[in-house]
């Protein structure tokens, strides 16, 4: 019964807008909290100075960037097999933020490389999957765009979604199974996180920041949408 509810446009839009200023208000003082930590109290690295400190942007960037799209193609197969509209309209909201966020990775990454590894770029696994995914961001959109039909696009993007979550565990997996330039994951390493704990902290304080904009910011979109769709609907039947 919660689940039908839950669902449901008005009880979505209801539930919606009782989150999104509490997401964006919490959004912003861990942000501000986690920028003070991160340039002003986290330590310089002994090999990188200064320049570790674009983590705080890249890293929760990078996770989010895979995370969205693995979220799209969750809403995908559910939409796919139930059939409710509501699931491609979140995974539409989450779809352009999704792009956002992996173009940042790719950005910071850069500017971050290059005085690390003496190279803006390199065409090895890890960036190149990631410039993958940014494609598969900007062809989703693409494709939800170029359908005049709601029905048809919901079919389309879904389907591509599906099809493109294979490039995530390529992400993952890439540092690990091939020659890079890029270093294996000291968040999410086997023992446990290998950061130092002044670095620790801004690190997770910023994921948090970044996890609240986004919750808030797919919640502002996914009503946007309904609204648009609901308003088009009450024209054509004019």
């Amino acid at each position: 019964m919660f689940f039908k509810r839950l669902i449901s446009y008005k009880y979505f839009i209801r539930l919606a807008k009782r989150i999104i200023p509490w997401a964006f208000l919490l959004s912003a003082l861990f942000a501000a909290v986690g920028l003070y930590y991160g340039l002003f109290d986290s330590p310089r690295d002994y090999q990188q100075g200064d320049t570790v400190r674009i983590m705080y942007i890249h890293v929760p960037a990078a996770i989010l960037s895979s995370g969205l799209y693995m979220f799209i193609a969750f809403m995908s197969v559910m939409y796919l097999i139930f059939r409710i509209k509501l699931f491609p309209v979140i995974a539409r909201a989450t779809a352009v933020l999704g792009a956002v966020y992996t173009l940042i990775t790719l950005v910071t990454g850069a500017i971050w490389g290059a005085p690390t590894w003496g190279t803006w770029w390199v065409w090895d696994v890890r960036l190149t999957s990631v410039l993958i995914l940014f494609f598969l961001y900007l062809g989703y959109i693409g494709l939800d765009s170029a359908f005049e039909d709601r029905e048809k696009a919901n079919m389309g993007i879904s389907i591509l979604a599906v099809i493109g979550v294979v490039i995530v565990p390529i992400i993952k997996a890439s540092v690990y199974l091939f020659a890079t330039l890029h270093q294996k994951s000291t968040l999410f390493a086997s023992g446990g996180p290998s950061l130092d704990p002044a670095m620790f902290k801004p690190l997770m304080l910023m994921l948090i920041a970044y996890l609240l904009f986004t919750v808030g910011y797919i919640l502002l979109k996914s009503t946007h949408l309904i609204y648009k769709e609901q308003l088009l609907q009450a024209y054509t039947r004019q």
